[in-house]
């Protein structure tokens, strides 16, 4: 005779728990693929902060040229060297 006997709603309880597990094992494990596959692509690792990166902006076909001699802008040293009397 066994000292104590298993009720009926343990059992019960158990496969329950242990399909519980099961579930949570595959979430975890989920993840942690999805994680390595994210890290060993190497894509562009970046945030998102709100605000437009210039590394995510596409190419300028026609980027504007180069000013050949610029100028600067009133009230600063440069501005001053090249004004006449």
């Amino acid at each position: 005779m066994a000292l104590h006997v298993e009720h009926e709603l343990h059992r019960r309880r158990r496969s329950r728990n242990i399909g519980l597990a099961v579930v949570l094992a595959a979430f975890v494990a989920l993840v942690f693929g999805l994680s390595v596959v994210k890290i060993t692509q190497g894509d562009m690792m970046q945030g998102y902060d709100h605000r437009p990166q210039a590394s995510m902006l596409p190419k300028d076909p026609n980027p504007p040229a180069a000013n050949p001699a610029p100028v600067a802008a009133p009230g600063t040293p440069g501005a001053e060297q090249g004004a006449e009397p």
